[in-house]
């Protein structure tokens, strides 16, 4: 396969494009064939099956028909989940919810294409053939259905914009399986009452399938669901809600990363940032980049392993299984994200058993791990990945041959050339986006490289792409890792290397650097440098687009430095690691006769649960800045319970008890804590106080490693002023002690009490 099968391609000016998909790939494809193009050189046709544009992302928080819940929060932060030519709004979450993707993906499309008279969008339509036409113009035609009918359409482009996830992975066991018992996919479930229905008065196990990232994630969120239930001051639906809990069937260890890790781990008072501030700082790596992802030695295995290690900690403090062993770090490392998970496995609401699921017979289910059996299954859910072959089984079967498809490989179906962009022995064929774990920076590059690829009008390729094309390997690099048993998580391409081939492919170079001298990272003394999709705009973006880079990028920049030299995210950060059990011991010490001084010691719990309205509307303190509105902060809080004995200094004791409510509001990154009604306890009654962290010394590295954030509130109550201090100290990404201090003056009281938590 050489350079001529490229050349000779384009005669005619005008070239009519057939994108199949409406997703992000589409329009992206669409977006950069009209507008990155020459002028006029494309006509764009996109037709996609759904009533929306979006594909896997729903455009309102109703639209339920998706792959993805509207209410899920996305695993990559607005910083990679971008296009270059679109920034987000300033006010948009950090990591924005699966119907904020959909609206930022409307947004693009009535920027770039709505109204360009060489757009067309088609919904309700699917593609449900394409064959090569013999007029020997090397186009397609292409057979569209629709509500109103059949229709056959020519075309001379054909671009595969479809997405890489066709229909769910069901395993054997599961499809035949003799059981009653609910089994739904990951990408079906929604919330508890349409997976148990009206439960059962004696609960049950809900068990997850599969342990890579989407069980990861779906075991943190039906967590998360069953511990809001439990908690909530309402009575449930669901009878027995108290008595379920969840089993998660992995095969290995994980590494869980929360949504906000820290860019110094090393730091009591950790600083915390996106996880993929970090992850993609290009400081951290020598360059030129080298492919990380696909045959892993052992060497690198372990390399990672410990990178890993380094920015979490031990997790053997959550479960000895999510800890590799000296043999298992031999093995490629695989990650994933969830806020809750660990700390949900830490409390015993999601139990880790070790083993492949080979059964389930009526409530039993069999693993292959020495015949181990889990029973009382209430019900399966199966985060076991998704096909990829009916998103493209429109193409004729000697295309697919040509192209290589293996409908087992699920990670690699296609052998395709240039890193997933096209085969040179099916001109006028490209894909976009098909890709497993499709960073959207790589979407854009693959657009671009279509573009360039199909925009030449003399069959001589620029000399970069040349060059690029002459040493690719990617198809015979497919071939040789489909069966590899030392195959990484994502081995269709490293995210960053992947970003540096197209850029020196399609001659768009990097926005060298977006951050200035200072601060820098103690580890190497540079600064925390990411990349980004709008570090790659492209030459031919107008204006106003190459302005919409310059905005990312500011607003990348500006949140680094943030993170680096201010509390910001550290509230979000305690919020987080608060979840579960403490052990507290508490000191009083008081300075008036009337009043015993002693020592409490008991434990603290923190219960996870979906955000009450109470109290909200009527904050003690008119100035308070908690958001009052429903759509304000985060839709999380927790009841805080409190229990133990507490003991006078005369050596009298009794058992003491008390509860609040912590909340954390997103929007002004802040945590509030409630007293709970006396006579509903688990309810909010008025505003406790507001934490208020304090920034960090500047420069003052030793100080940080050794001491952790320290924060302040007040409070007056009637006549007495309550002053308290926090300090929260941190063991990379998790809380591993924290203490408060209250000193309360007025005329009733004079006392201080001084407490300390640890992790049980």
């Amino acid at each position: 396969m050489g350079l001529s099968s490229y050349r000779g391609l384009h005669r005619v000016m005008s070239k009519s494009v057939c994108i199949v998909g409406a997703g992000p790939s589409g329009l992206v494809a669409a977006k950069t064939l009209l507008h990155n193009a020459p002028k006029g050189q494309f006509k764009v046709s996109v037709f996609d099956s759904q009533a929306a544009i979006g594909g896997l992302w729903p455009t309102s928080k109703t639209d339920s028909g998706r792959l993805v819940h509207p209410l899920m929060v996305a695993n990559q932060s607005r910083h990679t989940v971008q296009f270059s030519d679109l920034a987000w709004e300033d006010s948009a979450p950090q990591f924005p919810r699966a119907w904020q993707v959909g609206k930022y993906l409307e947004q693009y499309q009535s920027r770039y294409l709505n109204g360009h008279p060489d757009y067309e969008l088609q919904l309700k339509s699917r593609v449900a053939k394409a064959e090569k036409r013999n007029d020997g113009s090397e186009g397609w035609k292409v057979l569209i259905k629709s509500e109103s009918g059949e229709e056959s359409r020519d075309f001379d482009h054909l671009i595969v914009a479809t997405g890489y996830f066709g229909k769910p992975i069901i395993p054997e066991c599961f499809k035949n399986a003799n059981t009653s018992v609910p089994i739904i996919h990951s990408s079906q479930y929604r919330d508890l009452k349409g997976l148990l229905g009206k439960g059962r008065e004696k609960g049950g196990k809900i068990l997850i399938v599969g342990g890579q990232m989407s069980g990861v994630e779906i075991a943190g969120t039906v967590a998360s669901h069953l511990s809001a239930a439990v908690n909530s001051p309402e009575e449930s639906e669901i009878a027995g809600i108290d008595k379920y809990s969840i089993y998660h069937a992995i095969q290995k260890p994980i590494w869980v990363f929360p949504l906000f890790t820290s860019p110094e781990p090393t730091f009591s008072s950790a600083p915390f940032a996106p996880l993929d501030l970090g992850s993609y700082n290009i400081n951290n790596r020598p360059r030129p980049l080298e492919n990380t992802q696909g045959h892993i030695s052992e060497e690198h295995a372990n390399m990672v392993h410990t990178i890993f290690e380094t920015s979490l900690g031990d997790q053997e403090q959550f479960s000895s299984l999510l800890m590799p062993n000296d043999e298992e770090r031999n093995q490629p490392a695989y990650l994933a994200v969830s806020d809750w998970y660990t700390e949900f496995v830490r409390s015993g609401m999601i139990t880790l058993s070790f083993g492949k699921v080979v059964s389930l017979e009526n409530d039993l289910v069999t693993l292959d791990d020495n015949d181990a059996q889990i029973d009382e299954i209430a019900a399966v859910i199966l985060a076991t990945g998704f096909d990829p072959s009916p998103c493209i089984e429109f193409l004729p079967q000697d295309v697919l041959a040509t192209l290589q498809h293996s409908p087992r490989h699920y990670n690699q179906a296609l052998a395709l050339a240039f890193h997933g962009t096209h085969h040179p022995d099916v001109p006028n064929l490209g894909f976009v986006g098909f890709y497993r774990s499709p960073y959207w920076g790589v979407m854009q590059m693959h657009a671009r490289f279509i573009a360039d690829l199909w925009s030449n009008q003399t069959g001589d390729l620029p000399d970069a792409l040349q060059r690029k094309l002459q040493a690719d390997q990617s198809i015979r690099r497919t071939l040789s890792l489909r069966d590899n048993p030392r195959l990484s998580q994502f081995p269709m391409g490293d995210y960053m290397y992947l970003m540096q081939e197209f850029s020196e492919a399609l001659s768009i170079p990097m926005h060298e650097s977006i951050m200035p001298d200072t601060p820098t990272l103690s580890r190497n003394n540079l600064p925390l440098d990411t990349l980004t999709p709008s570090r790659y705009p492209s030459p031919s973006d107008d204006a106003a687009a190459k302005g919409e880079a310059e905005k990312s990028l500011k607003q990348t920049r500006d949140l680094s430095i943030e993170c680096l030299t201010s509390p910001r995210f550290v509230a979000r950060g305690v919020f987080r690691s608060l979840l579960g059990e403490w052990r507290l011991e508490r000191d009083l010490t008081s300075r008036l006769p009337s009043h015993p001084s002693g020592k409490f010691v008991g434990t603290a719990q923190f219960l996870l649960r979906e955000r009450t309205s109470e109290g909200l509307q009527c904050a003690a303190d008119p100035n308070s800045t908690v958001s009052c509105d429903e759509d304000g902060g985060e839709d999380l809080e927790y009841l805080y319970i409190e229990d133990g004995e507490f003991k006078t200094t005369s050596g009298f004791g009794f058992r003491a008890t008390r509860r609040y409510i912590w909340r954390y509001d997103s929007k002004k990154d802040l945590i509030s804590v409630w007293f709970a009604k006396p006579d509903d306890q688990k309810r909010a009654d008025y505003l406790f106080h507001e934490i208020e962290f304090e920034s960090p010394p500047p420069g003052d590295n030793k100080r940080r490693e050794n001491e952790g954030w320290k924060a302040k509130a007040g409070h007056l109550c009637i006549d007495d002023y309550y002053n308290v201090k926090y300090e929260f100290a941190f063991n990379k990404v998790n809380l591993k002690k924290w203490s408060i201090e209250y000193t309360v003056n007025g005329p009733k009281k004079d006392y201080t009490i001084h407490g300390t938590y640890e992790r049980i």
